[in-house]
């Protein structure tokens, strides 16, 4: 398996979105960007970046006149 090289905010990004998703919280980026401890405006290229490596995905709200946001989950592993 490859190894992937990630920034120190891009794996403080990921290792947020999926302490969330342990917890059974959302992970909106106002929560990630807590989590992470970072502002919510330096989100955009860590979330970009782990999506492009395949990490996390981005899903938008199912319910149409309830968007909070988008959600970011990480990839399940098999």
């Amino acid at each position: 398996m490859q190894q992937l090289n990630l920034t120190d905010l891009e794996q403080r990004v990921y290792v947020a979105v999926t302490t969330l998703e342990a917890r059974g919280q959302v992970p909106f980026p106002e929560a990630i960007a807590e989590e992470a401890g970072v502002p919510e405006e330096e989100l955009a290229t860590p979330l970009h970046v782990l999506g492009e490596k395949n990490l996390l995905h981005r899903e938008d709200s199912p319910l149409e006149g309830l968007d909070f946001g988008p959600r970011w989950c990480s990839h399940q592993l098999t």
